[in-house]
């Protein structure tokens, strides 16, 4: 039998999923990304892990979907005996009541873990997210402006869950965690002799309400303080397990404490130049990807029939599938895009969820034509809906593709998918030239 993993963790997307394998691997720790939860087979298959994903889409879910998506992973963390379960939120916070709630899956997961309390990570300074008095700020885009989040050009105005409350206090009380106490960066950055005697103080007293709604929030100003917080962290876990939520943030804060105690050591991998053709599906509608997809000076763009495909109307879907094969078996790198050139996203209205799933039969549809070695989606939902609908069982870390983007290698029964390349980003994540980057390579990237 293997032994225990450290952390088992659950990605509300499959973006924000592979930024944890990926944040994990370059740290040094064993990791490897499960498409749901696995059975006893797989986890031997696997061998040992100190992280433990399972990538899903309760961010896309309603409250009672997201409490059946996450009991079976409560079980299984209580089976495993780890010690940090990991919620892992996009590095925004975006959800609502209805959809994505952040409080529902709290709810759902408390009762797997000992401590009566939720640590929740504010911040990804990598990212170019920083909670600050509990306030969250954003980039708009890599190395973009920073926003107050509910001034945020793009993450105001999600077509989804648009974040219309900074405060992530106030934000989390909508979704029913009433209790929601938090630690400012000026203590964070005394370092962790200090911000452990403030948790000390802040957990003596009682929470109001009940124990399911208590939580502490950790503000994140920088990368520095993620050490402290992590050790903290790692302390608290090692006394009674812990339900910890946030973004990517959360993973790369322990593995700080483990590095401390030698157990792991950061690596830098590169990004090989692509060995076949490449094909990018572009289904985010956010200014960042608009930029990226302007910059793929190495791609044919074949724009789809976005409100068609929405529709699920079977001729468009085949006819562009058939349409982005030809260019792939012809050599060239196709990048499909449902954004309409030069139309505003305000222009474009159609349901997002549809053209999502739309893109995952796209994506299985061209891969049953043409098999590919290298494949990159661009969008949260895109990429959640394109990998569910592929016939595979994991993804393992490849390379680092800049802030928010992992190269992942797909593990499958099926010889024809099984060890091709793929990339996932959220609309807002990576690099100008991420796209070029997918064909051409990219240099060695240490742990951020």
């Amino acid at each position: 039998m293997n032994p225990a993993p450290v952390i088992v963790y659950y990605g509300d997307d499959f973006t924000g999923a592979t930024d944890t394998l990926g944040t994990a691997a370059r740290a040094g720790l064993r990791a490897l990304l499960f498409l749901k939860t696995p059975d006893a087979a797989r986890l031997a298959q696997a061998g040992p892990l100190d992280v433990l994903g399972i990538a899903g889409a309760a961010r896309a879910m309603p409250p009672e979907a997201i409490e059946a998506e996450l009991a079976p992973v409560a079980a299984l963390f209580r089976s495993l005996g780890a010690r940090v379960l990991h919620y892992k939120t996009c590095s925004t916070f975006d959800s609502a009541p209805h959809i994505g709630s952040i409080g529902a899956a709290v709810r759902a997961l408390r009762g797997a873990v000992e401590q009566p309390w939720t640590a929740i990570v504010g911040g990804q300074p990598n990212l170019g997210r920083h909670c600050l008095f509990g306030n969250l700020f954003a980039a708009a885009g890599a190395g973009g402006e920073v926003f107050r989040i509910d001034r945020h050009p793009t993450m105001s105005r999600h077509p989804v869950t648009p974040m219309h409350e900074a405060d992530l206090r106030l934000h989390l009380a909508e979704q029913g965690l009433a209790d929601v106490r938090s630690i400012p960066f000026t203590v964070i950055s005394q370092g962790a002799k200090v911000l452990g005697e403030a948790l000390n103080r802040t957990l003596h007293a009682p929470f109001a309400d009940d124990a399911e709604t208590g939580a502490v929030l950790f503000d994140v100003a920088d990368a520095p303080q993620l050490a402290a917080i992590g050790h903290v962290l790692w302390a608290q876990a090692r006394r009674a397990t812990l339900l910890a939520v946030g973004p990517s943030s959360v993973v790369g804060a322990l593995a700080t404490a483990f590095s401390a105690h030698g157990n792991a050591k950061a690596e830098q991998r590169h990004v090989a130049p692509a060995r076949g053709p490449v094909l990018v599906l572009a289904g985010s509608l956010s200014p960042v990807t608009a930029r990226q997809v302007a910059a793929a000076q190495s791609f044919d763009i074949v724009w789809l029939d976005a409100p068609r495909l929405a529709q699920r109307d079977a001729a468009t879907l085949e006819r562009q599938a058939q349409e982005i094969a030809k260019g792939l078996a012809r050599g060239c790198n196709v990048l499909a895009c449902t954004r309409p050139a030069g139309q505003e996203v305000k222009e474009f209205k159609l349901d997002a969820q549809a053209l999502a799933c739309a893109g995952g039969d796209l994506l299985a549809k061209v891969l049953a034509k043409v098999p590919l070695q290298r494949v990159g989606i661009a969008g949260g939902d895109t990429s959640s809906h394109a990998v569910q609908a592929l016939d595979a069982w994991g993804l393992s870390y490849v390379a680092d593709m800049g802030a928010g983007a992992s190269l992942c290698r797909v593990h499958s029964d099926n010889p024809a998918l099984d060890g091709m390349e793929i990339m996932l980003k959220g609309g807002q994540m990576g690099s100008d030239d991420v796209f070029e980057r997918l064909v051409l390579g990219a240099p060695n990237c240490a742990l951020q």
